[in-house]
Parts: structure tokens; sequence; C-alpha cells
């Protein structure tokens, strides 16, 4: 156990090193989105009863946050070693694939939660939310960023340089993030991306998330639940075949 953990330890502290721009960078754009949103559209929208727009976009931006941030971590990581060629330190150690999966993958979890406590203290001076079960709201941040973390792996052993990886994370994490309901509920969709909506997983992550809060979700929670732990299996999966065959990383 105790290789596993030294790495762990490894990529805490990578990160935490530059937490200026790994925690309070984030903390800040989310601020930023919360505040020019909820300028615009406070007095606009209303999504669920007595919620007000404000509320409603908090646990949005936060998870958002969550989910970027886990996957930043652990993808930043294997790429930059795979360019400075320190990589080979870690290929002679006695390293199992799930002591990398499970190093990589929680730490990149303990970055997503840190950023996402950040944002909520900081929002808590502007906004007051509610709390209906903080057992939903840990489940789903903790599944979530796991997921993203474990995404983090497959795109970084995947890339061969930082432009590779720019693209996964502009055209794949980005967008499934910003259309999956952070900033509105799918309900205020036309019929069509309603049902659009039902096939991006990071929908279901925000959805129950928010549930979390205000004890309203566009779909059941427990659905959300059960699709989140289905994709968080298949994507760690692939995520240990890929460090179990040392795809990209030992030739």
């Amino acid at each position: 156990m105790t290789g596993w953990r030294a790495l762990l330890v490894k990529e805490m502290t990578r990160f935490w090193r530059v937490a200026f721009q790994t925690i309070a960078a984030p903390v800040l754009t989310a601020l930023m989105y919360l505040l020019i949103f909820g300028h615009v559209l406070r007095d606009h929208v209303e999504v669920f009863p007595g919620v007000s727009y404000l509320q409603f976009l908090v646990p949005g931006l936060i998870m958002m946050s969550v989910l970027q941030n886990a996957f930043a971590n652990s993808s930043s990581s294997l790429i930059q070693s795979k360019m400075m060629g320190n990589l080979v330190f870690l290929l002679l150690t006695p390293l199992t694939a799930w002591h990398w999966f499970l190093a990589y993958v929680l730490s990149s979890v303990m970055r997503g939660l840190a950023v996402g406590v950040g944002i909520a203290l900081v929002t808590a001076v502007v906004v007051r939310l509610p709390l209906y079960s903080a057992v939903w709201v840990l489940a789903f941040a903790f599944l979530g960023s796991a997921m993203l973390g474990a995404m983090g792996v497959i795109a970084g052993l995947w890339a061969d340089k930082f432009d590779q990886m720019a693209a996964f994370q502009n055209f794949v994490i980005m967008p499934m993030t910003f259309l999956s309901g952070v900033f509105y509920s799918i309900h205020s969709l036309p019929d069509f991306w309603q049902q659009v909506s039902h096939f991006n997983p990071f929908f279901y992550m925000v959805d129950g998330f928010r549930y979390g809060f205000f004890g309203h979700s566009d779909v059941s929670p427990w659905l959300s639940l059960g699709l989140l732990s289905v994709a968080w299996a298949l994507v760690s999966g692939l995520a240990l075949y890929l460090l179990q065959t040392g795809y990209k990383i030992r030739s």
C-alpha cells in the first residue's frame, strides 16, 4: 500500500503547490459566471418554485468546476510526465495498474472537491443555499469527479502533445459540461433538445447534485445515480485496461 500512497501524495502536492492556479483561479472564474449570469437573468428565470435563479445557478457552477478540474488534474499530470520524460521513473517501480489508477483518480477527486468547497464558501457571501440532503450532494460530487478523473487518465494516455489534450478538453469536456444544464433547466428547451440532453452523462451529474440542495430535479436522482455509476464503471474499466496494457507509455 505504501507505493500508491506515495504516488497519491505526490499528485496532491503537485496541484497544491500551485494552488493559486489550480484552486483559486477556478473559484474566481465561477464567481464571475455567477455575477454576470445572475445579474442578467435573476429577474427573468425561476426554475423551481421558491428557488431564485442565483440559487439554482450556484450548484451547477460548483459541479461544472468540480468536473473540469478533476479532468484537468489527471490529464495534465500524465501528459506533462510524458512530455518531460520523467514517466519512466514510475514505470521502473513495482506499482500495478490499480495503484496508478487509484493515485491519479483520488488526487483528481481531491482537487475537484477542493475547488467545489472553495466556490461554495465564496458564493455563500452572495447566495444562501438550502441543503436538502448532504448524502446526495457528496455522492454525486464524488462519483462525478472520480469519473472525470478516470477520463483524464484516458486522455492523458492518448494524447502525445499538449494541443491534442487541449482539443480533447475543448471539443469533448467543455461542450458536455456547458450543455449539461448548468445554466438552465432542460424543461426550458424544445422537445428535441430535451431528448438530446438525456444522452449527456454530465447532465445527470449536475441534475443529481442540484437535487441534493433543493429536493427538486429534472429526472429521478436514483436514475441519475444509476446511470452515473454505470458510466463511471465503463470509463474506469477502459482506463484500467489502458494502464495494464501500457498504452503509449511502454513503447
